[in-house]
Formats: structure tokens, sequence, C-alpha cells
């Protein structure tokens, strides 16, 4: 798989680290359930298809979004991280 990357153009899969989902997640209260906690540390969904993803890019030390298809591996777009809308 390759991605674009926003700043440097189109790369190899190897030069960008996944972070995971693009939207941001609800931290529990410190004083919340143990439940709660490995479900925020541990428990994601794993969606077959159109998902949004954080992508940083090692070389560059740039972020970014990337909106793609988890099945067919099709990337629909790259966005810098900081022009992405939640």
């Amino acid at each position: 798989m390759r991605l674009t990357c926003p700043h440097c153009g189109e790369r190899d899969l190897r030069e960008f680290t996944y972070r995971g989902h693009a939207l941001a997640l609800s931290r529990p209260s410190e004083g919340a359930d143990p439940q709660e906690w490995d479900d925020y540390l541990h428990n994601r969904d794993n969606p077959a298809g159109d998902t949004r993803d954080l992508w940083y890019h090692g070389p560059c030390g740039g972020w970014m979004v990337v909106d793609r298809h988890t099945v067919t591996h099709e990337i629909h777009a790259t966005t810098p991280a900081r022009e992405a809308k939640r």
C-alpha cells in the first residue's frame, strides 16, 4: 500500500506509522470503573469499510488524516491533520 503525504507526495507504507482512529476518544474520569479504563485503553472498533485514521510520516514529521476503505485498501483522501475537519 502507498500513501500520499500532503508534504512529500506518494510514499511507501513503511515510511508511515498508524496511530489510530482520527476521532477523539473520551477519556474516562480518574475514578472511573476499571472496565471503562479497559475499554478506553484496549478496545476499539474494527470496521469493515470506510474509516478515518491518523498517520504519522516519519521522514518529514507530518501528521495526516487518511480516509480509506479497510477492505479494499482504497485511499479516498489524505489531509494534513491540522486542516482535517472533525
